[in-house]
């Protein structure tokens, strides 16, 4: 493992992202917190989705989850689209890195954007709301298990794009779809049972159930199952990704 390489390629993402932090980390804490006082205000009082855990407290955990969604898909998509447009990708490829010091160094990256703009969403949120942590160890594991995945689905978008339009419509009817249907504002027990069968077939819905569980204690699944689905998920996401790296699919022509 070429240590120095992969910090120096960790380093140059992150590095990336800071220097427009008012875009990449405040800009998405602000749109989550939005969603947070929009539907509190509208629902405060009227709904409790579980015992004891007000409507306002039970959106921060599905809010949380959708900044590590999108920023994490966002960071690793993003700069491999703008390395293949601009044509400086040959800098990257000619490095002495492996495939797989490549995927941890823009995935690495893709985590700590993430997990950034959610803490961020969490400490400004605890200004106005109660909320305790019920299970830390198992919210870390979900938050990571989320950036990674989303980080490796960006990785594999940047990779199959050949412009910043593809990279969008994935983003748009792909991703975005997917997160809002998977229990971010409700939980599915309040669907019809045809809807709650789609809604366990969306991997992101076991990403924010776990996340949830990690808060509360209560979900709609077992947090096992997510546990299981996730960690299998990213396994499969990253052979595929180390492989199309290690073929050079669509970077070296």
């Amino acid at each position: 493992m070429n240590w120095l390489g992969l910090w120096t390629l960790f380093t140059k993402e992150v590095r990336r992202f800071t220097v427009v932090f008012m875009q990449t980390i405040a800009a998405p804490v602000v749109s989550a917190l939005l969603y947070l006082f929009i539907f509190s205000h509208a629902l405060s009082g009227r709904l409790e989705v579980y015992p004891g855990v007000p409507y306002p407290q039970f959106l921060v955990p599905g809010l949380m989850m959708m900044t590590i969604i999108q920023n994490a898909f966002a960071n690793t998509s993003s700069s491999l689209i703008f390395s293949k447009v601009t044509g400086n990708i040959v800098f990257v490829l000619l490095a002495p890195l492996s495939h797989l010091e490549l995927y941890l160094g823009f995935v690495g990256a893709a985590l700590v954007r993430s997990l950034l703009v959610s803490i961020g969403v969490y400490l400004v949120a605890l200004v106005y709301l109660d909320i305790a942590v019920a299970h830390p160890l198992l919210l870390l594991v979900f938050g990571a298990l989320g950036a990674v995945l989303l980080g490796t689905c960006g990785l594999l978008a940047g990779i199959w794009a050949d412009k910043f339009d593809q990279v969008a419509t994935v983003q748009n009817f792909l991703i975005l779809p997917l997160t809002y249907l998977s229990g971010v504002f409700y939980s599915i027990h309040s669907l019809p049972p045809a809807w709650q069968s789609l809604s366990r077939a969306n991997p992101f819905f076991y990403l924010i159930d776990g996340f949830r569980y990690g808060f509360f204690g209560h979900s709609d699944v077992s947090p096992w199952l997510s546990v299981a689905v996730m960690i299998g998920a990213n396994i499969g996401l990253c052979i595929l990704c180390v492989r199309l790296l290690s073929r050079g699919y669509k970077l070296r022509s």
